[in-house]
């Protein structure tokens, strides 16, 4: 299955590395956080690791390290605008609870 972008999300990764003048992608990952046990980690990548799994949509690509992708498989990525807010929203299919506030979850 992998990762997916939607045309924003790529959209707006594309514009954030242009800002920044380099870079190859992004790199998604999970580490241990928050309430509720795992929290999304976003990078910029400027090299890549040879044990990196490697997605690619809308010319954007997605790094993700193998013991991330047993917790993001099958993830889209998505930019949402909501009221004054904006920014990556994950549509994950693993997630089976959210903490309150949003920032953590568990598979």
């Amino acid at each position: 299955m992998g990762v997916t972008l939607t045309e924003a999300a790529a959209k707006h990764v594309a514009g954030q590395l242009a800002s920044r003048g380099s870079g190859l992608g992004i790199r998604l990952g999970v580490t241990t956080s928050g309430c509720s046990g795992l929290a999304y980690v976003l990078e910029f990548v400027d090299e890549e690791q040879p044990e990196d799994e490697v997605f690619e949509g809308h010319g954007v690509k997605v790094f993700i390290d193998p013991k991330s992708l047993v917790y993001l498989d099958g993830t889209e990525l998505d930019f949402v605008r909501e009221g004054l807010n904006e920014g990556l929203q994950f549509r994950n299919p693993n997630v089976s609870a959210e903490c309150g506030c949003g920032e953590s979850f568990t598979v």
